[in-house]
């Protein structure tokens, strides 16, 4: 019998994951993870983790399989917080669900679950796995989930194919309502609880006060740059060099005028909407770009503002992640593949462009908030062929 650990958070999805496992004849152990006690700006309760942990063993009780907990908050501090902190600094919006897959989920955890001799580790992601024999070797296809509204395959762009040989996902090839339904067909504690939100671990949090854990508050200048910006009006779109068509946009104090302050250019990221309180405009505000070293904040206003829309972005290669390794570009080569630039965004059409230097991603259309830090993500069809953070 095939031994599974279930990572078991105290939701309904993991909950179903582990029946579904035991019904299958699996021998099945639950471990929950604590990966973070400091409550500083969260929005909700003073300590959530508690609450999911009581229900984890409730649920555990329930479906009489072994429960232990697993105290991995250092090493969720050490890779994922302190990341967070060290790029939000550098003026770079990270996206921590993924680094909480990558370092914690299925690498840390990994380590918990050998303790216990499992061969496989499972989770409650809406994503599946398929195997694919080419050549002589098994290569893993991460696939995406089958429910459109549910689907995390973004989430898990990082993974390489030694985490996915061990890695099962028992639910990923069923809708939510059917997860709900299973859940209170079992009579599960945990078939009415509502999702959890906000960042991996921490939940929602006010992240103004969060990154003031650190992040000092200081005032600065809030720049509006006009739609017919030169950089904007000079642009040539005739010119289709990956690396001209990638580049940013870029800004100076002379190119706009001050319209306010703020508290902090670092609190701040590309597309965001709300928190600069500033009025007397026809259309919103948004941030189109960031200055963390001068401690700027370039805005524009409206929703087509030229500023917020960018042809290509560019991955250092040192940052290109491939999650199907044989599929991987040679320098010179390029591909059309559907990209993703943030979770729950429609796959949109593009190319990618290996050089030796860097990875450029080309739209066929522009795209909104193109943001440094976070990650981008291709795939062929429903599976996620590699990922890299954007420059």
């Amino acid at each position: 019998m095939k031994r599974v650990v279930v990572g078991l958070s105290g939701g309904v999805d993991s909950s179903v994951a582990a029946y579904l496992l035991k019904a299958q004849g699996y021998d099945v152990i639950a471990i929950f993870m604590i990966n973070w006690h400091d409550k500083t700006g969260t929005l909700e309760g003073d300590c959530p983790w508690k609450d999911d942990l009581v229900f984890a063993e409730l649920v555990a009780r329930k479906l009489d399989i072994p429960f232990h907990s697993a105290d991995l908050s250092k090493e969720y501090k050490k890779r994922v917080v302190d990341y967070m902190f060290h790029e939000y600094e550098e003026g770079r919006t990270p996206n921590p669900d993924v680094l909480c897959n990558r370092e914690i989920k299925f690498d840390e955890f990994f380590k918990v679950a050998e303790k216990y001799k499992a061969d496989y580790v499972a989770t409650g992601h809406y994503c599946r796995k398929e195997t694919l024999e080419k050549g002589g070797n098994n290569y893993y296809r991460l696939l995406a989930g089958l429910d459109p509204n549910k689907e995390q395959s973004y989430f898990l762009c990082q993974l390489n194919q030694e985490q996915l040989s061990k890695i099962l996902f028992p639910i990923g090839d069923l809708p939510k309502e059917r997860v709900r339904e299973i859940a209170s067909e079992q009579n599960m504690p945990t078939a009415d609880k509502k999702d959890s939100q906000g960042i991996c671990f921490i939940g929602k949090v006010d992240l103004p006060t969060f990154l003031q854990q650190r992040l000092e508050p200081k005032k600065g200048q809030v720049i509006e740059i006009p739609k017919r910006f030169a950089g904007y009006l000079d642009f040539d779109p005739a010119n289709t060099d990956p690396g001209y068509l990638s580049r940013p946009w870029e800004y100076q104090p002379e190119d706009g005028i001050i319209i306010g302050t703020h508290n902090g250019a670092h609190y701040y990221t590309i597309g965001q909407r709300k928190g600069l309180n500033i009025g007397g405009k026809k259309e919103p505000l948004f941030i189109i770009g960031t200055d963390t070293r001068r401690n700027i904040i370039y805005t524009g206003e409206g929703k087509s503002h030229p500023g917020l829309y960018r042809k290509g972005l560019a991955i250092r290669s040192a940052d290109v992640h491939w999650v199907r390794p044989d599929l991987q570009l040679e320098t010179g080569e390029s591909k059309k593949f559907s990209i993703r630039i943030r979770y729950r965004q429609p796959l949109q059409q593009g190319a990618l462009h290996a050089t030796d230097k860097s990875m450029y991603i080309i739209f066929d259309k522009p795209q909104r908030g193109i943001t440094p830090g976070q990650f981008a993500a291709w795939y062929e069809g429903d599976e996620v062929i590699g990922s890299g953070e954007i420059e």
